[in-house]
């Protein structure tokens, strides 16, 4: 049995799963509100009281940067580190791996039927491929193939400079500038992101909030209001904070494209992605993906495609598990 986890700052899913034939089989899994608990033990530990297993092996994926098997967490207030779980879990077979090095393994292990097709492109078998995903942060990372199978170069490309493309996007850095001091690309494209757009428009004068959206942002989860007026155009404000969203993303997912050479394909994970799917197909996306002057061919011909699939990264640290077992 292996014991496979996807930690991120809002939602932590574990689940058991045997292989058979060489194909995995989940036997369990459960999803688990992160900041309920202290750490990924006490968790671990209460996943196993309800499903009582041995692990022959486990690997977790973990919205971070791992660091000599150590992971600080950092949205969320946790410090996850290899020797504890070891410990805990009586195997040494144990691997943490960042939350995108996971959801790129996953991706080897989805069908057809969990994308959606954004860009069609050239296919180019053997090819680097890449994922960037937005949720309560935003995550990288690029998957090369050397000897015959797949690796991935796990990355926090998501924390480097926002670079901004129109005065619209210009205005929203100086905004972000005088909050935070250092702009990331993930203080614009995760869920608090979209809310720091929202409160950067909100500030211009350049639009009203309605009564109703200002009494919503502060009863629900604002990101979610955000992007729910906006695909049912409730209100001007949050079409336009959600088209500079959508806007932003695709020019980021071109950069990374640039960058890794991803001529494999992107791929568009994270939460946030199939809630805002009619917007990603509209268009905007592409185009500020393919938006690259000289490289506007080369970025055409990359296919694109959204995760629909949201246990990627379960299943993709289940996988890598299993690969390390046959090894």
């Amino acid at each position: 049995m292996i014991l496979a986890g996807d930690i991120g700052a809002t939602k932590t899913l574990l689940g058991w799963f045997a292989v058979s034939d060489g194909k995995l089989v989940k036997a369990a899994q459960e999803r688990f509100p992160s900041k309920d608990y202290p750490g990924l033990e006490p968790m671990v530990a209460e996943f196993r009281r309800a499903h009582p297993e041995t692990p022959e092996a486990a690997c977790f994926g973990v919205a971070g940067p791992v660091i000599e098997d150590r992971v600080k967490a950092p949205n969320l207030p946790w410090t996850v580190e290899r020797k504890f779980l070891t410990r805990a879990l009586g195997t040494e077979r144990l691997w943490l791996l960042n939350d995108l090095e996971c959801s790129a393994y996953g991706i080897l292990a989805l069908d057809e039927k969990d994308f959606c097709v954004l860009n069609r492109g050239v296919v180019r078998a053997g090819s680097p491929f890449a994922i960037i995903a937005a949720g309560t942060g935003l995550g990288e990372a690029v998957m090369c193939g050397y000897g015959g199978a797949y690796h991935v170069l796990a990355s926090e490309g998501g924390h480097a400079d926002f670079a901004p493309r129109t005065p619209v996007e210009i205005e929203l850095l100086r905004h972000l500038a005088r909050k935070f001091g250092h702009v990331s690309y993930e203080r614009v494209l995760s869920g608090p992101g979209l809310v720091n757009v929202y409160e950067c428009l909100e500030a211009s004068g350049r639009f009203e909030e309605p009564p109703w959206l200002k009494t919503r942002l502060a009863a629900e989860d604002p990101a979610a209001v955000i992007s729910r007026a906006a695909l049912a155009r409730e209100a001007e404000i949050c079409v336009a904070a959600l088209d500079i969203f959508v806007s932003v993303y695709g020019a980021e997912a071109g950069n990374l494209a640039l960058r890794a050479k991803a001529l494999g394909g992107i791929y568009v994970g994270g939460g946030i992605a199939p809630k805002i799917l009619a917007k990603l197909e509209d268009g905007s996306f592409m185009a500020a993906f393919t938006d690259k002057g000289r490289y506007r061919e080369f970025a055409a011909s990359i296919p694109v495609k959204v995760v629909l699939n949201e246990e990627s990264a379960l299943l993709g640290a289940a996988s890598y598990a299993a690969r390390r077992l046959r090894s």
